[in-house]
C-alpha cells in the first residue's frame, strides 16, 4: 500500500513563509499528476495546486503568485510565501494515476495567525 508523508506544515504569521513536503513511501506507476489540496471546518477539500508529469502546473486563483508547485523525484512540493490567514487549512498532497487511482497523504496542518 503506498503512503504518502506530508510534513512542514506549522504556525506562521501573516506574509510569512512555509515549504511543505510530500514523498512517497515507494515509487507509483502511472502518474498523470500530482496535487496539493486543503481543507477547513468550514469548506469542503479544495484544490491549491496541481502539476503534470510533463511539466504543467494549475493553481487556484487565491494562490497564484504566493505558491509555487514543483516536483523532485519522488517528493512532492509546495512553496507558500506572503500566507494570508484565509491560507490556514489542512494540506493534503495527492498523486493521481491513471485508472482513476488516486493517493492520498494524511495532512499537514497549516496555521496563519498574528
Amino acid at each position: 500500500q503506498v503512503q504518502l508523508v506530508e510534513s512542514g506544515g506549522g504556525l506562521v504569521q501573516p506574509g510569512g513563509s512555509l515549504r511543505l513536503s510530500c514523498v512517497a513511501s515507494e515509487r507509483i506507476w502511472d502518474i498523470y499528476s500530482m496535487g496539493w489540496y486543503r481543507q477547513t471546518p468550514e469548506k469542503e477539500r479544495e484544490l491549491v495546486a496541481t502539476v503534470t508529469v510533463r511539466g504543467r502546473t494549475d493553481y487556484a486563483n487565491s494562490v497564484k503568485g504566493r505558491f509555487t508547485i514543483s516536483r523532485d523525484k519522488n517528493t512532492l512540493y509546495l512553496q507558500m510565501k506572503n500566507l494570508k490567514l484565509d491560507d490556514t487549512a489542512v494540506y493534503y498532497c495527492c498523486v493521481h494515476a491513471n485508472g482513476g487511482i488516486n493517493y492520498w497523504g494524511q495532512g499537514t496542518q497549516v496555521t496563519v495567525s498574528s
